[in-house]
C-alpha cells in the first residue's frame, strides 16, 4: 500500500487490541521519524511500551487498549504547529501503509508524562498520536464537499481535483475541516481557520492535498 492508497483507508480508531507493536515495525517508524525531524528540525518521539502521554480522558475512550504513541514536538516556533501537522500526517498515512492505526489524541494529551520521554526540554509538544492494532478499521468521518473547501480560477485540472478530494480525508480537530485551497494556474493558496490547532490543521491538509495533487504538479502560494 502507497501512503496515496493508505488515504482513504485510514481513519480515526479507539479501539486497540493492546497487541504490541512488532520490533521491526518500530525500527521502521523509528526511521520514519527521524527522518521527519532532519526534514523540519522537530523532536517527534516513538514511545513504546506505555500511555503515559495520553490524558486521562483520552484513556478512556481508548478503554486503556493501547501502549504506544508518537509524540509530536519541536522547539517553538512561528510554523512549529504547520511542521508537526504536515509531519503528524505522514506518519498515519505511513504507519496504515504498515498495518497499523492511529487516533490523533489533541487536546486529551498529557503534556508532563509525555515530556518524561524528551532528550530535549526547550520543546513544545502539542499532541501525540495514539497507535497500534485497532479492533476494526474504522469508519469515515461526514465530509464536506468539494465545492465547500476549494475554488479554483478557471477549469480546474484533474490534479487540483485529486489534491481537493485527498484534503477531504484530513483529520481535523473536532472534524471541522475548516479548509479553503484555491487555485489558479500551478499556484495553490490554503487555509485551516483559526484556533490552538489551526496551524496543526494547517499542516495536515497542505500533506493530504500535495499526496494527491502531486508536489511537482504546483506551488504553494500565500
Amino acid at each position: 500500500m502507497t501512503i496515496k492508497e493508505a488515504i482513504p483507508q485510514r481513519h480515526m480508531v479507539r479501539k486497540f487490541t493492546g497487541k504490541p507493536i512488532p520490533a521491526e515495525l518500530v525500527q521502521l517508524l523509528n526511521a520514519r521519524i527521524a527522518e521527519n525531524n532532519q526534514l523540519h528540525d522537530l523532536n517527534m518521539k516513538l514511545v513504546t511500551g506505555n500511555a503515559d502521554g495520553i490524558g486521562g480522558m483520552a484513556k478512556m475512550l481508548l478503554s486503556r487498549s493501547v501502549h504506544s504513541y508518537i509524540i509530536l514536538a519541536g522547539k517553538d516556533g512561528t510554523d512549529l504547529d504547520e511542521h508537526l501537522g504536515y509531519c503528524g500526517a505522514d506518519l498515519c498515512l505511513y504507519a496504515q501503509t504498515l498495518g497499523l492505526n492511529t487516533w490523533w489524541v489533541g487536546g486529551m494529551f498529557n503534556g508532563k508524562g509525555a515530556m518524561k520521554h524528551m532528550d530535549a526540554t526547550n520543546v513544545r509538544i502539542n499532541g501525540v498520536i495514539a497507535i497500534g492494532y485497532g479492533q476494526t478499521q474504522g469508519v469515515p468521518h461526514k465530509s464536506k464537499t468539494a465545492a465547500e473547501v476549494s475554488q479554483y480560477t478557471g477549469t480546474a485540472p484533474q490534479w487540483f481535483a485529486d489534491g481537493v478530494e485527498a484534503l477531504l480525508y484530513a483529520p481535523t480537530a473536532l472534524n471541522k475541516q475548516p479548509y479553503m485551497v484555491k487555485g489558479e494556474s500551478d499556484r495553490v493558496s490554503i487555509t485551516a481557520g483559526e484556533g490552538h490547532f489551526a496551524g496543526i490543521d494547517l499542516g495536515i491538509g497542505k500533506y493530504h492535498f500535495e499526496v494527491g495533487a502531486g508536489k511537482d504538479n504546483f506551488q504553494w502560494v500565500k
